[in-house]
C-alpha cells in the first residue's frame, strides 16, 4: 500500500514538473491578463518545436497591448525562419503610431533580408543626415574645387527589400557634384552659387532604385585646390619638348651615321686611287719592256702633268689675291 502511494506521488511530481516545463505558467498568466489568446497546448507545441515561448509570447503581448495583433503562428514561423520577433514587433508598433503603412509580412521580409526594420521605420519618422567625403572636381577654367555635402535621406519602406544602400546614395551624390562642378564655366561661378550644385544633383533623381528618399542636398563647404589646367598645360609642354629633343637627337644621329658612311666611302675610294697609282709605275715599266712606250712619250706625259699642276696652283692662288685686293683701302685721287 505504501509502495503504491510513493509511486503515485512520484508520477504526480513528474507530471507537475513536465507541466511547468512545457507550460511557463507566469508567461501564460501574463498573456491571459493582456487578452492574448494563448492556451497551454500552444505553449506545449512551442516547446516541442524548440521555440522559446518567451521570445514569441513576450513581444506578442507588447503588440496586442499597443493595438497591433499579429498571430501566434506568424510570429512562431518568423522565429523558426531565423528572424528577430522582437525587432519586427517593435517596428510594427512604431509604424502604427506614426501612421506608416507596414504589415507583418513586409516587416518580416525586411528583417529576413538582413535590414534593421525598426531602424528603417525610425528613419522614416526621423530622417537621417549623411555626410559625404570631400569630393574633388575641376571646373572648365581648370581650377580644382573640393566640396563637402550633407544629404538628408528618409527610408522608403516600399523599396527596403532589394533597394540600394547608403553607399550607393553617397556614390551617386558624389558623381552628381563632380558633373555639376565640371559643367560650370569657371570656379568663381560655383563659389558664388553653391546652391546651383544642389539643384542640379536633385534634378537627376539619384534616389531611384535605392531604399531611401533624398529630401535635400546641402553643400556644407567648398575649398579651392590647385590649378589643374595650368599644370596639365605645363606637363604637355614638357612632353612636347621631350619629343622635340628626341626627334632632334634622332636627326643628329642619322647625320653622324651618314657622315661616317661618306667618310668610309671616301677612304675606300682613296685607297682604291692609291692602289691604282701604285700600279702606274709597274704598268709603265712593263710598257717600256714591251716597247709600247717610248722615252718621248714618257717626257710628253711628264710635261702634261707639270702643266696640270701649274694650272691647279694658279687656280688656288687666285682667290687669295682677290681677297687681298678686297682688303686694301681704296686709293685717293686718280692715281
Amino acid at each position: 500500500m505504501n509502495l503504491m502511494v510513493f509511486v503515485a506521488a512520484g508520477v504526480a511530481l513528474v507530471i507537475v514538473w513536465l507541466f511547468f516545463y512545457f507550460v511557463p505558467v507566469g508567461l501564460w498568466i501574463s498573456a491571459l491578463a493582456a487578452g492574448v489568446p494563448v492556451g497551454p497546448g500552444t505553449l506545449v507545441g512551442m516547446r516541442l518545436r524548440k521555440v522559446s515561448p518567451h521570445k514569441v509570447i513576450g513581444p506578442m503581448i507588447a503588440a496586442w497591448k499597443a493595438g497591433v495583433k499579429p498571430s501566434v503562428s506568424d510570429l512562431e514561423a518568423h522565429y523558426l525562419a531565423g528572424g528577430s520577433v522582437d525587432r519586427v514587433v517593435r517596428a510594427l508598433i512604431s509604424a502604427d503610431k506614426a501612421n506608416i503603412a507596414l504589415d507583418f509580412q513586409k516587416a518580416a521580409a525586411i528583417d529576413l533580408a538582413g535590414r534593421d526594420v525598426f531602424d528603417a521605420v525610425a528613419m522614416s519618422v526621423n530622417p537621417r543626415v549623411i555626410e559625404t567625403p570631400r569630393i574633388g572636381a575641376v571646373a572648365k577654367d581648370g581650377i580644382q574645387l573640393f566640396a563637402l555635402a550633407r544629404v538628408t535621406v528618409r527610408a522608403n519602406i516600399e523599396r527596403l527589400v532589394g533597394g540600394a544602400t547608403e553607399e550607393t546614395v553617397i556614390a551617386r551624390v558624389g558623381e552628381g557634384i563632380v558633373s555639376a562642378i565640371g559643367s560650370a564655366a569657371n570656379h568663381k561661378e560655383v563659389l558664388q552659387n553653391p546652391d546651383s550644385i544642389s539643384k542640379r544633383v536633385l534634378d537627376r533623381g539619384l534616389d531611384a532604385g535605392t531604399a531611401f528618399e533624398i529630401l535635400s542636398i546641402d553643400i556644407a563647404d567648398i575649398d579651392v585646390g590647385r590649378n589643374i589646367g595650368a599644370q596639365l598645360q605645363t606637363d604637355q609642354a614638357d612632353a612636347d619638348l621631350q619629343v622635340a629633343r628626341a626627334k632632334a637627337e634622332e636627326r643628329r644621329a642619322m647625320a653622324v651615321a651618314q657622315e661616317q658612311e661618306m667618310s668610309a666611302l671616301v677612304q675606300e675610294r682613296r685607297a682604291a686611287v692609291v692602289e691604282a697609282e701604285a700600279e702606274v709605275p709597274r704598268a709603265m715599266a712593263e710598257a717600256f719592256r714591251r716597247g709600247q712606250l717610248g722615252v718621248m712619250d714618257y717626257y710628253r706625259m711628264k710635261n702634261i702633268q707639270a702643266d696640270t699642276q701649274m694650272r691647279e696652283g694658279i687656280v688656288r692662288e687666285k682667290p687669295r689675291a682677290e681677297q687681298d685686293d678686297e682688303g686694301r683701302e681704296p686709293r685717293k685721287g686718280g692715281s
